[in-house]
């Protein structure tokens, strides 16, 4: 089979290459599944540049997410049978950025019917982490503002889909007129454009000066800082990632002075301390995309040639919505074909 991998750290576009390799053999409690599409994510060049907290040995192949059908349970694999289509999270080193990869059978889920093959793969990790962050970290109330940055990212998008579902009203932040219009296309009630507005007064005339009730912020640095001067009282900040490259070191004076929440999200952990946890929230996004609340944005379908510019784009934050990796199928069989 065909497979992107990586020998060596460096950036995505220098140390991903594909490679003719024979299909992974599932372990206990894991799946081989042929990938149908499987979406481009910040961690996966993180995991290229040896940056991320899970460091897979090499060479190994990326891809931390993925829409399949499942070819081959492993020993003690029950539930899941050949043919099933699944969306759910890849076990590293045999990813997700190739015509076959490993699953564990616990991180395999049923893929919405309502959406196809791309959708699916791109609503799991995305709109996981918008359902946590909003709901379990924040406890998002009907009514409320929500300030999201990265609006037009990956997670941004799904929480502001999210968001709206849950009645919210959603005051995004862009970087560029064209992230802009698609922040206005996805819902959001107001959108800022970053590069030529600041968003503190726009969120604080929309609010009465009362300032948002929940900030949604996987970007960190300055959009931290300048987001602590339009939270309400009583507000919550959920930490979500640094995409800016700067981790802040916020002031607990300030907090504590205007009575506002820090809440840090890790969703990773909820996998591995509370599964019961993701099931539920599976059910709960595919009733929203059944219902027509929540569909991925795929911008773009990549193959494998083109693969290793998407993860660096998306490492460059120059993307909209999502990438989506679709492998070329049939230069491989699975093991026992």
């Amino acid at each position: 089979m065909q497979a992107l991998r990586v020998h060596e750290p460096g950036e995505p576009r220098d140390v991903l290459r594909p490679e003719e390799i024979h299909p992974p053999r599932p372990g206990k409690g894991e799946v081989l599944v042929r990938v149908r599409a499987a979406p481009v994510n910040f961690p996966d060049a993180l995991l290229c540049r040896e940056m991320y907290q899970v460091k897979p040995p090499m060479p190994f192949t990326p891809g931390v997410e993925l829409c399949g059908d499942v070819v081959e349970p492993g020993e003690g694999v029950t539930g899941l049978a050949e043919g099933d289509r699944v969306i759910g999270g890849a076990e590293l080193p045999a990813g997700a950025f190739a015509e076959y990869a490993l699953m564990s059978a616990d991180s395999a889920y049923p893929a919405p019917a309502s959406l196809g093959d791309d959708a699916a793969a791109a609503m799991f990790i995305a709109y996981q982490t918008g359902w946590f962050a909003l709901h379990r970290r924040a406890g998002l109330r009907e009514g409320e503002t929500v300030l999201v940055h990265a609006a037009a990212g990956g997670v941004g998008s799904a929480a502001i889909q999210l968001a709206k579902a849950a009645g919210a009203r959603v005051i995004a932040v862009a970087g560029g007129a064209e992230k802009a219009r698609t922040a206005s296309e996805l819902g959001a009630d107001i959108v800022v454009d970053r590069r030529s507005d600041d968003f503190v007064p726009v969120v604080k005339d929309a609010t009465d000066q009362r300032g948002a009730d929940v900030v949604f912020d996987p970007v960190g640095g300055d959009a931290f800082a300048r987001s602590t001067k339009c939270v309400a009282f009583e507000g919550r900040i959920v930490i979500i990632g640094f995409a800016s490259g700067t981790i802040p070191t916020p002031g607990l004076n300030h907090a504590l002075i205007k009575n506002y929440s820090l809440l840090g999200l890790h969703w990773g952990l909820y996998r591995q301390r509370a599964p019961e946890l993701v099931t539920e929230a599976h059910h709960h996004l595919t009733d929203l995309a059944d219902r027509g609340l929540i569909s991925p944005l795929v911008s773009e379908r990549v193959d494998a040639g083109s693969l290793p510019d998407a993860v660096q784009r998306v490492a460059e934050g120059s993307t909209t919505g999502r990438l989506v990796f679709r492998p070329q199928t049939g230069t491989g069989e699975p093991p026992h074909a």
